[in-house]
């Protein structure tokens, strides 16, 4: 046994070993990738994978020296659960064996809406999780897909979407959570809890500023100030990394003023590890290295891409090797390239591969059978689906009662518009068609059905999707005119590139409903029937021209079990109880972008002619019972720079049926030296109530989350005055109280309190 197969030593001191045995060619190989396969494939899911993935040289050469990762064996063809793990193990004996030391690969793959393999269980769209604002129901999601994708030999998932959204029609808003800040970091530590916890290293994309490109267009360049950057982008990677324990981080495609994140070492290296401690491996997004020299135009050659995005912190190429091979070799061995930063990124992933067990003596890959699409699974997608359903409005239409029910529209009859563009069945199937969708996913008509069988159910599609056909039109009014009532079921239908409505690549040039939906609404809208709009999407879309409908529903894209969950809400069997992560605009140019904003990004009145007032707030979602919040108090009115203050509220279920609130902190700086947010999301708890009950819900607010950057960007508690505000939305919040905050001006650390508790008793 050698050194470094020893496991009585450190992970470190394993490492050390390890790359002391290293000549500089297996050196460099352990910070390259492989993907297999991929250079025979017509594929289409990463962006400009048919110019790179073209000409592919053989495993066995990329393997030469030894390999630091193997990229998506079970992601990029259809295989079953055992072909997939038996290929896993077989490439794996081939490192071993055929390879000097002998060191494994890590297995990574996409896990964003669960393990995104043929028959793996297709969760809700990560802005479904966040509208049910409750963080353990994500982690209890995403320690299910550790367990599955471990079982057959995966390391590394490359999730979660971090990036906050500050443009509604980026295409990759449905793999967000949500437009805020602190909402988008609880959530996603949870995630990253569920599979560190079970020993899978979680990856933080994309780190960062990507949502926040020019016009929401994928890849454009990020113009932004660096007191935005910090206050709103940053905070959910600190946590993730804090509270949930991410051990890797994956770069963002975009330029940040001018200077591609690839090779930005102040935030790759500077932020992400000087000041937060990260001590993880940092990988890059498929290509992003490449992109240095074909698309940002900052070097000549691949060498030199290598060369700058090693210098930054990028420590492993995905997801194949074109700028970490023999150019930066070359590079390292005239002295241009000091080995020291190859022996930096080596030392980082050859210890987690020790952390991995990778390094373990006599180490082989085990073939587990495992269902990818258990029933445990599907209770938990289930779950999520149901909770994150937002009724936005009710005149009293719903719940369903039966009788002659119409219902139209393009994604009434479409299982895939539940499904995310990183869920299996649209990132992959759709190049094999012979497949189908790959798990059963009843429609939202075949799940009324089933939901209510005595009631007499019609369908008509109306209009495509995205395509500009109105043929259909008058079959549809027609049904409605004869209905008791009519379900109009509109929104996206996700992919990838341009092939979708929502999904990455596929931006949006304002807020309408894709196709001639809009059009469609209105038309049966016209007619005397009373009509519920069901929204199925990726993003929200400009409903202010819908508004007189009976009911208007919202769901974000909630995976195979949305179905049942969308028809349980409509029939009543399940109380409605998720909330908006995002605001939903009024009208299609004028996208409100974010409810955090200072006084002069609302409604000035006087300042322009344009209002961008949502036609629904960030936080809301209403039910079929009601709810009154009461007895607003604090713990003090006055507290110290480095303080805290206890904020207690009753809430009481004023209805007839359970229910769950979202009960929502929000926090008002009345006066900086800087302009702040007029309302920001400070605390938040899902609280469970029984017809007529009440709970008191107490919120543990510290003064460090009173803190931002000021004007010299030092991150800072200023002393001043704070009003708390307690509702049901960010608009809706019949609680008030103020506080001051006393002595001296303090800077935050990176040991700054970052969350606030909730109890609940």
């Amino acid at each position: 046994m050698t050194r470094w197969q020893d496991t009585s030593l450190s992970p470190d001191e394993r490492a050390n070993a390890l790359r002391a045995e290293m000549t500089i060619e297996e050196k460099v190989a352990q910070l390259g990738s492989a993907w297999p396969g991929n250079e025979q494939l017509n594929a289409n899911v990463a962006p400009m994978q048919d110019v790179f993935a073209r000409g592919g040289v053989p495993f066995e050469q990329v393997r030469a020296a030894g390999i630091g990762h193997l990229t998506r064996v079970f992601g990029t063809a259809p295989v079953t659960a055992a072909e997939g793990a038996e290929r896993v193990a077989a490439l794996q004996r081939e490192i071993i064996d055929e390879t000097r030391l002998g060191v494994p690969a890590i297995v990574h793959e996409e896990c964003l809406t669960g393990f995104t393999t043929l028959g793996a269980t297709v969760y809700p769209s990560p802005l479904a999780w966040a509208a049910t604002f409750e963080p353990a129901l994500v982690e209890r999601m995403s320690t299910a897909i550790a367990e599955d994708i471990r079982a057959v030999g995966v390391h590394q998932g490359l999730s979660p979407v971090l990036d906050v959204v500050r443009d509604y029609r980026w295409g990759r808003v449905e793999e967000t959570l949500g437009e805020d800040p602190y909402l988008v970091g609880m959530m996603g530590s949870a995630y990253v809890r569920g599979l560190e916890t079970t020993g899978i290293v979680a990856t933080l994309k994309h780190f960062a500023g990507y949502s926040a490109s020019r016009a929401a267009r994928n890849h454009a360049p990020v113009s932004i100030g660096p007191r935005e950057f910090r206050d709103v982008i940053l905070p959910p990677f600190e946590m993730s990394i804090r509270d949930g324990g991410a051990r890797s981080v994956m770069n963002a495609y975009v330029d940040l003023d001018g200077v591609p994140v690839a090779a930005n070492t102040p935030l790759l290296t500077g932020v992400l590890r000087d000041e937060w401690g990260f001590d993880g491996v940092v990988v890059s997004d498929y290509w992003a290295i490449a992109f240095l020299k074909s698309m940002h135009r900052v070097t000549d050659s691949v060498g030199g891409a290598g060369a700058l995005a090693l210098a930054a912190g990028i420590d492993v190429e995905l997801p194949d090797t074109l700028c970490y091979g023999k150019e930066l070799i070359e590079l390292v061995r005239s002295g241009e390239v000091p080995e020291s930063l190859v022996d930096r990124s080596v030392h980082r992933l050859l210890r987690q591969k020790a952390e991995l067990g990778l390094l373990d003596p006599g180490w082989a890959p085990k073939v587990e059978a495992v269902d990818l699409d258990s029933p445990r699974n599907r209770a938990i997608a289930r779950e999520i689906a149901e909770k994150s359903v937002v009724l936005l409005a009710n005149d009293r239409v719903l719940p369903l009662r039966g009788g002659k029910i119409a219902v139209v529209g393009p994604c009434a009859d479409d299982p895939l518009a539940f499904m995310g563009c990183y869920s299996y069945p649209n990132h992959v199937l759709p190049r094999f068609p012979e497949f189908g969708i790959g798990v059963e996913a009843p429609s939202l008509v075949d799940s009324l059905r089933a939901e209510l069988p005595g009631a007499s159910i019609s369908l008509e599609a109306g209009c495509p999707i995205r395509d500009e056909d109105r043929s259909g039109f008058a079959e549809a009014v027609a049904a409605a005119d004869e209905a008791d009532v009519c379900i109009v079921v509109v929104g996206d239908r996700a992919g990838l590139f341009g092939e979708g409505t929502s999904g990455e690549g596929c931006d949006a040039e304002d807020l309408s409903l894709p196709g001639v939906q809009d059009e469609l609404v209105a038309a049966v809208l016209a007619t005397s029937t009373p009509v519920i709009v069901v929204v199925v999407s990726g993003r929200p879309y400009a409903l202010g021209r819908h508004a007189g409908a009976a009911a208007l529903v919202q769901a974000f894209m909630p995976g195979e079990e949305g179905g049942p969950a969308l028809a349980g809400i409509l029939s009543g069997r399940v109380a409605p109880s998720g909330r908006l992560p995002v605001q939903v605009p009024r009208v299609p140019g004028g996208s409100p972008g974010t409810y955090l904003h200072p006084p002069l990004g609302g409604n000035s009145e006087g300042i322009s002619n344009l209002d961008p007032t949502p036609l629904f707030p960030f936080g809301h979602g209403i039910s079929y019972t009601t709810y009154e919040y009461s007895d607003l108090s604090l713990s003090a009115t006055e507290i110290p720079s480095d303080g805290s203050v206890s904020i207690s509220v009753t809430v009481r279920n004023a209805g007839d049926r359970a229910g769950a609130e979202v009960v929502q902190l929000y926090l008002h700086d009345v006066q900086a030296q800087v302009t702040r947010p007029v309302l920001a999301l400070a605390g938040f708890a899902r609280v469970a109530l029984e017809a007529g009950e009440s709970k008191r819900v107490t919120f543990g607010l510290h003064a460090d989350r009173t803190g931002f950057t000021g004007l010299d960007l030092r991150r800072i508690v200023e002393p001043g005055r704070f009003k708390v505000h307690v509702g049901r939305s960010a608009t809706d919040l019949p609680c008030s109280a103020t506080f001051d905050i006393v002595g001296p001006l303090r800077d935050l650390g990176p040991d700054r309190v970052l969350t606030t508790p909730a109890t609940t008793t």
